[in-house]
Formats: C-alpha cells, structure tokens, sequence
C-alpha cells in the first residue's frame, strides 16, 4: 500500500487498480466532497490526480465555497468501551486529557513503522 498514494499541493489519493475495465482510479481522500480521476498508466493517473485537484479548487473558488482542508486534526474513532475506558485511565495516569494520550499514541506507532 505505500507506493499507491500520491500527493498535490497538499491532497492526497489511494490509486487502485481494476482488473476487469484495466484502469487506474482514484478519489481525493479527506474531504468531504467525492472527486475521482482514472488514468491507464502512471504518466495518465498522475496527470488526472493533478487535473482532480486544480479543478476542485477552481470549483471551490468559482462557487465561494472555502475548499476542504485535508486532515483539519479532528476525527472520531469507533473503538470497544472497554478500550475507551483503558485508555481513559492510563491518560490520567499519566496526567494527560484523552486527546492528548490518543496523539502521543499514534506518534508512537508512526514513528516505529517509520
């Protein structure tokens, strides 16, 4: 999964492959609008990822809509009561607010996989 994300001006998208139509496709993951692009080879996805992107920002700019900001730092996780309460239990142990013991967490993990 690491070589298929790519990056423009701060958006990002998974590209996929489908077998069946034997394209490339894509969408601009953390926004809340739905954009794809297709391409059938790295040159084309590239350039169509690039293309999603500009042409979601002039959308945004022509219809005076703030474009969304990818990964704005707030988002909800679905995870067992019990872990919720661990969780909740170890920060203030550790004299944190649970945001702050989630944060640290996930550094920690990022960090080991590097």
């Amino acid at each position: 999964m690491k070589g298929n994300v790519i990056e423009y001006r701060g958006y990002y998208a998974k590209v996929e492959y489908d077998s069946e139509d034997r394209i490339l496709f894509g969408k601009i993951e953390g926004i809340n609008d739905l954009v794809n692009f297709e391409g059938s080879s790295v040159e084309e996805i590239e350039t169509a990822f690039h293309q999603a992107v500009d042409d979601y920002l002039a959308f945004c700019q022509e219809a005076g809509k703030e474009p969304d900001k990818t990964y704005r730092g707030s988002f909800n996780v679905r995870i067992r009561p019990s872990l919720h309460q661990a969780a909740a239990i170890a920060a203030t142990k550790e004299g944190m607010t649970l945001n702050q013991f989630v944060e640290q967490s996930i550094e920690k993990q990022i960090h080991a996989i590097g």
